[in-house]
């Protein structure tokens, strides 16, 4: 009875076979069971609104389930929705009648239920113990997919506006609306000409809304609302180079007064600085990243943005933002920037300047990032000076804690590759990674077992000894994980 999953396959397998009588039956005895999910109590609400075409079932499970869960927004939305989807229904029905000129006396249709009464009074109950924009706009989207709502939608809108005139999310919906507020005009006679120039106009009023909105609530979130409209719009495809640009300047513009005023948060001046490169303005986009600097300067993320932007346009300032940058941070959380340094700088200096960089790197990063470095210096020395060159870098590190696994792995991947690949080196690499390793992870033993018996100077003999270690060093599962697999490699099947 616990298992909703195994009620779902009873519930489908009953759709399959429309079994409707016996569907009723088990929503029922679901429903007792598991009163506490209000998905359940909206598909059975479904179901009888859909399948039986009973509003009125639907509706006495809504109301059952608001019981349980007077305070969910989700069964108050779909209650909503049923309502007006009801009303709908009738609406329809009574016209086909009016046009077939049959006698609507029979016929009891309330003018209330008509026009939406019911979706209204659910409405005023829910506005009451839910609170918050999002709830507000999803009935408000809810009932514009229906075209009698209009009053309703009229009193959503002004309640809106009424409790939450400081909140972003308002004036963002108020500003959007002007969009699809255009004025009515005959498709037959609009050129391309006059579109362009409607167009034009619906953004410039939504953007007048915002700059009201922004005078109104001067916060970061709603600057954010402001300029996620504006580049929403200058994404937007147009055939027109006067709308593009148009859009373009708008959304500088927006950037530009939300930084003025101190309130465009940081996330955003990564979109600012990727628009300003795309549109060739490179001088703005410099000074727009060195402003971004001085305002947040303990952002890895921001000096990070800077340096890019540098790197992008070949500037000689690369190396100053570099240590300039560094000035200003702990050394925690610099592995981004030390990673693009001595990417850089491969590109870019001599082999000695990006060793010396490499070498600066592991002295200046927090402990567990100089990990990830070692890997990646270990990685670099073999690409530019071959096997000696990374056999000497692995020997200086080598007593040099803490190390990543992959620190190890590479190391013995490299070794494997060599032509004349030496067992007694691999020995020496397995036999470090599982001092630091050898307790967490019992694939490297099982890898180490693996080399004595398939490498041309292994000495199988030596398997006992390492299979004995492994048990004693292997904390918990990981044993149990280790003899199974060692079993299927006895008997050759991994």
């Amino acid at each position: 009875q616990e298992d909703v999953q195994l009620w779902l396959s009873h519930v489908a397998f009953c759709k399959q076979w429309n079994s409707k009588h016996q569907l009723s039956k088990v929503f029922s005895c679901m429903l007792a069971i598991h009163p506490n999910k209000p998905a359940l109590w909206i598909m059975a609400a479904k179901w009888e609104m859909e399948a039986r075409l009973s509003s009125e079932s639907a509706r006495h499970l809504f109301l059952r389930a608001l019981r349980f869960h007077p305070e969910c927004s989700k069964l108050y939305q779909e209650y909503f929705r049923m309502e007006l989807m009801h009303a709908e229904k009738q609406r329809k029905e009574k016209k086909e009648f009016e046009q077939a000129k049959i006698d609507l006396g029979e016929f009891n249709y309330s003018e209330e239920i008509l026009n939406g009464e019911m979706a209204r009074i659910i409405y005023r109950d829910a506005a009451q113990k839910i609170k918050g924009v999002e709830f507000h706009l999803a009935l408000l989207s809810i009932a514009k997919l229906f075209d009698f709502t209009q009053d309703l939608q009229k009193e959503i809108l002004e309640s809106l506006q009424a409790g939450y005139a400081d909140d972003p999310l308002t004036w963002d919906y108020m500003a959007r609306r002007e969009l699809e507020l255009g004025s009515p005009q005959s498709a037959e006679h609009t050129t391309k000409q006059m579109k362009v120039a409607e167009m034009t106009q619906r953004e410039e009023r939504c953007c007048a809304v915002f700059e009201e909105a922004v005078t109104a609530v001067p916060t970061e979130d709603m600057w954010k609302c402001y300029i996620t409209f504006c580049l929403e719009r200058y994404n937007r495809k147009t055939n027109s180079e006067e709308l593009k640009q148009k859009r373009l300047e708008r959304t500088l513009s927006a950037f530009n007064k939300a930084h003025e005023s101190k309130l465009l948060p940081e996330g955003q001046y990564k979109q600012w600085l990727q628009l300003l490169l795309e549109s060739s303005l490179c001088e703005k986009a410099v000074e727009v990243a060195e402003a971004a600097t001085q305002r947040f300067r303990l952002s890895v993320e921001i000096w990070r943005m800077r340096l890019q932007v540098l790197i992008q346009l070949k500037s000689d300032d690369v190396t100053q933002c570099f240590e300039e940058a560094l000035k200003h941070m702990k050394s925690k959380g610099t592995l981004p920037l030390w990673t693009l340094w001595v990417e850089w700088s491969e590109g870019t200096n001599s082999k000695e300047d990006t060793e010396a960089l490499y070498q600066r790197s592991l002295c200046a990063t927090a402990p567990t990032e100089s990990a990830a470095m070692k890997e990646k210096y270990l990685d670099w020395a073999y690409r530019n000076g071959g096997y000696k060159k990374v056999k000497r870098v692995f020997t200086s590190l080598h007593e040099n804690r803490p190390f990543s696994l992959d620190f190890f792995r590479k190391m013995i991947q490299i070794e494997k590759e060599q032509e004349s690949s030496k067992m007694l080196n691999l020995r020496e690499y397995y036999e470090r990674a599982l001092r630091e390793f050898g307790s967490t992870n019992s694939d490297l033993w099982l890898d180490y077992i693996k080399e004595e018996l398939n490498h041309p100077q292994g000495k199988p003999e030596n398997c006992g000894s390492i299979h004995w270690r492994a048990m004693k060093m292997l904390q918990g599962d990981l044993v149990e994980n280790f003899v199974s697999k060692y079993t299927l490699l006895q008997t050759g099947h991994l």
